[in-house]
């Protein structure tokens, strides 16, 4: 994963030159809410692996 400042940069390069900072704003919002709701869904996926494991531990 990239680090998440060139991450920025990489989106704020796509944006076009005539955008204005209310754009750019939203853009980089929209940017961070999915980059958060990925590492929720990937917590929840680990969670639930670790629980399988767990349980597999427990088996007799």
């Amino acid at each position: 994963m990239l680090a998440a400042k060139q991450e920025v940069l990489n989106l704020v390069n796509q944006i076009p030159d005539d955008a204005d900072m209310d754009e750019i704003m939203y853009r980089l919002y929209l940017f961070d809410k999915d980059r958060q709701e990925t590492i929720a869904e990937n917590q929840t996926e680990l969670s639930d692996q670790a629980k399988k494991e767990m349980d597999a531990w427990f088996v007799v």
